[in-house]
């Protein structure tokens, strides 16, 4: 990031911080959700808030702010990209430097199950509320909910995003709902991505709340049936959006499972981070247009 660009958020940070309600009030709002393509594409940047700085080999890929902000500024000024989902901090900068006009703007709201920790499955709204997200202006609020048989701290989280759901839908604002079915394995949660797994997590989201009216669903591609994400998405007619993971051995593998998921009727795009801001050939702006063209 060029010194004067980083300068700006600094002093804006420190003399007037009142800039970045300022910038949120004045933000071209996007005249819809979806695309010129009718499929949805964001580009998530909301790891770093959970102490996940990983991308494919590099532990720390994610901890220079500077650079992340650069890949983003790439990322959202590619054709067919209209939507970004972060927190607070990243979207703030974001907006200082006048990089979130025409987005959709998805405010992540639940960071407090930090990875690796014991309590990483009782995942506390520390980000974004919904109340929050309707004075910003935003279009959207985004929550994770892995479900553990074996984990008693599930129970919290699953009630909480239940009435963020409702929360936000009292507002007319979309909750973008992200299930997993998790275990801790040696210590470590993992999330199952069975066909199986992953329509029960979908069957419990979409239950979520005092109404389904403004639910959409962020869904991981099943990775052990060539037909698994037809069946997953036959399980609610909620819209459902692709997540993107982690970066990938064989990008071009994950952009054709992709593509073929995008034809189902109830598939309405791409939410996907570090596979495009750090993807192993470094060109941001190639993968981002690649997986635009899936769209």
């Amino acid at each position: 990031m060029p010194t004067d660009r980083l300068r700006t958020l600094v002093e804006a940070r420190v003399n007037h911080p009142d800039a970045i309600a300022e910038a949120a009030a004045r933000r071209v709002r996007p005249e819809g959700l979806l695309g010129p393509s009718g499929k949805l594409m964001v580009i998530a940047a909301d790891h770093p808030a959970r102490g996940v700085l990983r991308a494919g080999d590099d532990a720390m890929a994610m901890a220079d702010r500077a650079e992340l902000l650069d890949r983003l500024i790439v990322a959202l000024g590619r054709p067919g990209v209209n939507g970004v989902l972060g927190t607070a901090d990243i979207l703030e900068d974001l907006l200082l430097l006048g990089a979130l006009d025409g987005k959709v703007v998805v405010g992540s709201m639940n960071r407090g199950g930090l990875a690796g920790t014991s309590f990483e499955l009782d995942d506390r709204f520390t980000g974004y509320d919904a109340a929050a997200i309707e004075a910003m202006g935003f279009e959207m609020g985004k929550m994770l909910m892995r479900i553990d048989p074996d984990d008693p701290a599930t129970a919290r989280t699953v009630e909480s995003c239940g009435h963020a759901v409702s929360e936000l839908a009292a507002r007319r604002k979309i909750a973008m709902v992200e299930p997993f079915i998790s275990h801790r394995v040696d210590g470590r949660v993992r999330n199952d991505l069975s066909t199986e797994a992953v329509i029960r997590s979908v069957t419990v989201a979409a239950g979520l709340g005092t109404t389904s009216a403004y639910t959409w669903l962020k869904l991981p591609v099943v990775d052990d049936d060539p037909a698994g994400m037809e069946r997953v998405l036959s399980a609610t007619t909620l819209p459902a959006v692709l997540l993107g993971g982690e970066v990938p051995d064989d990008l071009d593998a994950a952009f054709a499972s992709w593509e073929k998921v995008l034809r189902l009727p109830t598939a309405m795009g791409l939410v996907v981070g570090r596979t495009l801001l750090y993807p192993p050939d470094g060109d941001v702006a190639g993968a981002v247009d690649t997986a635009v063209s899936l769209l």
